[in-house]
């Protein structure tokens, strides 16, 4: 059943891309959401984060290892998520917990330093999202050689 989503998903995706070749905000959290597990009440991370991902106002990705990422679903809107140079996440000994830990948005505008309640967290299959992220590049380009190729004849 999980494979029949992400098809479908991945063809909404590639449809909804073929114009720009950009994925949106909102493409990539439902590509990231198709490879989501169940919901946890927290996970554990010591240090930096090893990246992070916008994915749009009320929601971002983060990795704490590069094959450990988690989706995190924020409470409401978080100002200024898609133009921030940076983030951190409030934790108490290591553990960031859903509806009790925040997120919170570094910038130099009047928005800096704006913290963001985490509302759920869920675990990311990174070798999955990976693997669907490939096909979807793969895709673009397929469909825009194609585009180029009617547009030679």
């Amino acid at each position: 059943m999980k494979t029949v989503l992400v098809a479908m998903m991945l063809a909404a995706v590639v449809g909804g891309c073929a114009t720009t070749g950009k994925l949106s905000s909102g493409e990539r959290l439902a590509l990231y959401r198709a490879h989501a597990g169940e919901p946890v009440k927290s996970f554990r991370y010591f240090g930096s984060l090893n990246g992070w991902t916008e994915l749009g106002d009320s929601a971002l990705a983060v990795w704490t290892k590069p094959a450990e990422a988690w989706l995190l679903n924020l409470s409401g809107s978080c100002p200024d998520l898609s133009f921030a140079p940076a983030i951190s996440i409030t934790n108490m000994m290591g553990q960031v917990s859903a509806r009790f830990d925040r997120v919170i948005v570094h910038g130099s505008g009047p928005m800096a330093h704006v913290p963001c309640r985490i509302d759920t967290i869920q675990p990311l299959d990174v070798k999955a999202l990976r693997a669907s992220e490939k096909e979807l590049r793969e895709a673009k380009i397929s469909e825009r050689a194609a585009d180029q190729g009617t547009e030679m004849d």
